[in-house]
């Protein structure tokens, strides 16, 4: 299986369509570290997958160097399309990709690609920032 394995939808222009299509196309693809496929995919793949297929916006390979690509973004100012990045542990860090209102889609560890809220509790105690990585 590639890294980029499921094509842009063909007469979408909508990005929110668009973003909401290539989820479909993951949802429930199983956490794996350092996985880019299908078969299993991390949270930094998995937001560099859908970021490049759905806004053409090609993005380092870690959530590390993620959190240094593209502007921060005040919490008020958030929109669809931004990353979301959260502190999990003293080291390490999570990204996922804000969709309307405070969902966000991302590769979980124990639930694989799936879709949660920013207010939910565990999120709301490690959100680190946003950042803008798209030009609109």
């Amino acid at each position: 299986m590639t890294l980029y394995s499921c094509g842009s939808p063909r007469g979408v222009s909508n990005p929110e369509a668009r973003l909401q299509y290539h989820f479909k196309q993951w949802e429930g693809t199983p956490y794996r570290l350092g996985g880019n496929t299908q078969r299993g995919v991390d949270c930094s793949s998995f937001v560099r997958i859908i970021m490049k297929e759905t806004y053409g916006v090609q993005l380092p390979r870690t959530t590390r160097e993620q959190l240094s690509f593209g502007t921060e973004v005040h919490p008020s100012s958030i929109r669809m399309g931004d990353l979301v990045f959260f502190r999990t542990g003293r080291t390490s860090y999570h990204v996922g990709i804000m969709m309307r209102g405070d969902f966000f889609m991302h590769a979980s560890t124990t639930r694989g690609v799936t879709i949660d809220r920013l207010r939910e509790p565990y999120w709301q105690e490690r959100i680190l920032q946003f950042r803008r990585v798209t030009r609109r």
